[in-house]
C-alpha cells in the first residue's frame, strides 16, 4: 500500500510539470546543439550583379565628366593653336574622346565652364580621369573576384574578395550585409582617389589563383566605350 502511495504521488508531480515548460526545455536543448545556419550560395547569388551594377553607374558618371573635361580641355588648346597634352593614366586607362566624339557638351559652354581657361579644364582633366581610372580598375576587381565566371559570387569568392581588402568574413552574417560593405568600400576609395589599397586587394585575390579571364575583359571593354 505505501508503494502504491508512492508511485501515485510521483505520477501527480510528473503530472504537475506544465506541458508549454517541458516543450520550451527540450527547445532549449535543441537550439543548443543546432549549429547556426551559414549563409548559403543562393544567398549570394545577388551580391555580384548589385555590386557590378553599383560600380556600373559610378562609371557612367565619371565617363561623362571626363569627356566634358576632355573636350574643353582640347577646345582651350585649339583655341591656342597647341596640340593637348595628355595627362599620365593610372590604372585601367580610357580611350580618349577623340574615339568617343563631342556630343557630352557644347564647347561653346567652355569658358563659363571652365572660368579658368585652360589650366582649370586641364586641373579637372587630371581629377576625372583619376576617378575614372579608379571606377573601372574596381570593376576589373569585381569582376576578378567572380572566379568561374558564373555572375554570382559563391561563399568562399565573397569571403576572399572582402578579406582581400582588408576586411574582417563572418560566414554567419548574410550576403547582403557584405554588399552594403563593398559599396562602401568602394564609394571610399573613389573619394580618396587611391589606388593603393585596391591593387593590395587585386594582388590578393590573384595570389590565391584569380585570373582575369577573357569574359571578364570583354565585361571591361563592353563599359569601357
Amino acid at each position: 500500500m505505501l508503494a502504491a502511495l508512492k508511485r501515485t504521488t510521483r505520477t501527480r508531480r510528473l503530472r504537475a510539470v506544465p506541458l508549454p515548460c517541458a516543450l520550451l526545455c527540450l527547445c532549449g536543448l535543441f537550439c543548443a546543439s543546432t549549429p547556426v545556419p551559414l549563409a548559403s550560395a543562393a544567398e549570394s547569388d545577388s551580391v555580384f550583379g548589385s555590386f557590378t551594377k553599383h560600380i556600373q553607374r559610378q562609371i557612367l558618371s565619371d565617363k561623362r565628366l571626363f569627356l566634358e573635361a576632355e573636350t574643353c580641355t582640347a577646345w582651350f588648346y585649339e583655341q591656342q593653336h597647341n596640340k593637348p597634352a595628355q595627362p599620365p593614366v593610372q590604372g585601367v586607362s580610357y580611350p580618349p574622346a577623340g574615339r568617343l566624339g563631342r556630343s557630352a557638351l557644347e564647347t561653346s559652354d567652355c569658358p563659363q565652364r571652365y572660368p579658368g581657361g585652360l589650366r582649370a579644364a586641364r586641373q579637372e582633366f587630371g581629377r576625372t580621369q583619376a576617378l575614372l581610372s579608379i571606377s573601372l580598375t574596381f570593376y576589373q576587381f569585381a569582376l576578378v573576384g567572380d572566379r568561374n565566371d558564373d555572375e554570382q559570387y559563391s561563399v568562399t569568392e565573397l569571403q576572399d574578395i572582402v578579406e582581400s581588402l582588408g576586411l574582417r568574413f563572418d560566414a554567419v552574417r548574410r550576403p547582403a550585409v557584405y554588399l552594403a560593405v563593398l559599396n562602401t568600400q568602394f564609394e571610399a576609395m573613389h573619394k580618396t582617389g587611391s589606388l593603393e589599397g585596391l591593387m593590395a586587394g587585386m594582388g590578393t585575390l590573384l595570389d590565391r589563383g584569380y585570373r582575369l579571364t577573357p569574359q571578364d575583359r570583354s565585361a571591361l571593354n563592353r563599359i569601357s566605350q
